[in-house]
């Protein structure tokens, strides 16, 4: 079963928002290694308009950015329509609290930057794939 918002190679589309270019290169082209198509946003405004026509699968979001942080950018994209609004976050930032950040915009999973880069890999591959991570928890 295809996702319908899939590349004509079947390859999930992952948005990846961050405004430090090393990491938004490095992230890109470790996922593009791993097989995932990517579309790149230096901030909030740009990542919002990469959410249409065609939704990615999963949202890779920095929390502290300029023009647009990750928090305002979030309150946006809940309010588009249900195919735009239920794309799953993982929040990744160095700020200390992450993991409430993550939580009060609704992000399916977070990593405090610097992560392990096998952490991320896991987090994306269960956030595409919730039906295998519910059914080891079960």
């Amino acid at each position: 079963m295809t996702p319908p918002n899939t590349q004509p190679d079947g390859a999930p589309v992952v948005l990846v928002v961050d405004d430090d270019p090393d990491i938004l290169e490095a992230l890109s082209e470790i996922l593009e290694a791993e097989g995932f198509v990517i579309r790149r946003a230096r901030n909030g405004k740009e990542a919002l308009e990469r959410l249409e026509p065609e939704p990615p699968h999963l949202i890779l979001l920095d929390l502290m950015m300029p023009v647009m942080d990750g928090w305002e950018f979030a309150q946006r994209m809940r309010q588009k329509p249900p195919a735009v609004a239920g794309i799953p976050l993982i929040v990744l930032s160095a700020d200390r609290n992450v993991g409430s950040k993550a939580q009060d915009i609704g992000a399916v999973g977070h990593l405090a930057k610097p992560f392990e880069l096998n952490d991320l890999l896991d987090m994306v591959r269960r956030s595409l794939n919730p039906s295998t991570a519910s059914s080891t928890s079960a």
